[in-house]
């Protein structure tokens, strides 16, 4: 599955680099809808309009570390 994720269409590889400690809760959403929630860890996400929306409202809490 994973090599017809990459193969097929366009992913993202987003990393969180800032805690949700003392932040609004809804913050703490965005990241679990982008499948984060703890310091350091690395998601490769589908490049879809859902998943742009989310990394615009949490850009301050993650890195993009590669576009395919």
């Amino acid at each position: 599955m994973k090599n017809n994720l990459e193969n097929t269409e366009k992913t993202i590889t987003v990393k969180q680099i800032k805690s949700v400690a003392r932040r609004p809760a809804i913050q703490n959403e965005y990241l679990k809808g982008l499948g984060l929630g703890k310091m350091n860890r690395v998601r490769v996400l589908r490049d879809t309009p859902g998943v742009r929306g989310l990394l615009i409202k949490a850009q301050h809490l993650i890195e993009i570390v590669e576009v395919k």
